[in-house]
């Protein structure tokens, strides 16, 4: 009924206090059992996260849509590619 709305619908997956590689391990876990299309966004503490997600998603096929540093970390909104 309302597929692509539901698609598009982002959950939240909180990595905060988690440093590098796992907050990149966990998301690549995560978005491997979401269907392609689907949101998700990432929370984060570690500093590194903002060269390494984007990294990720680029190497990985995914699309960072947005990405904005809140109080003590950073936030980053991913649609999940095609190919995982």
């Amino acid at each position: 009924m309302h597929k692509n709305k539901d698609l598009k619908r982002a959950s939240v997956y909180d990595l905060k206090g988690l440093n590098c590689p796992l907050p990149v391990l966990k998301a690549k876990k995560r978005l491997a059992t979401m269907a392609p299309g689907s949101r998700l966004w990432l929370e984060t503490t570690d500093p590194l996260a903002v060269i390494d997600i984007p990294a990720f998603c680029s190497d990985a096929g995914h699309q960072l849509v947005e990405t904005a540093a809140v109080s003590g970390g950073h936030r980053f909104l991913v649609e999940r590619g095609e190919a995982v």
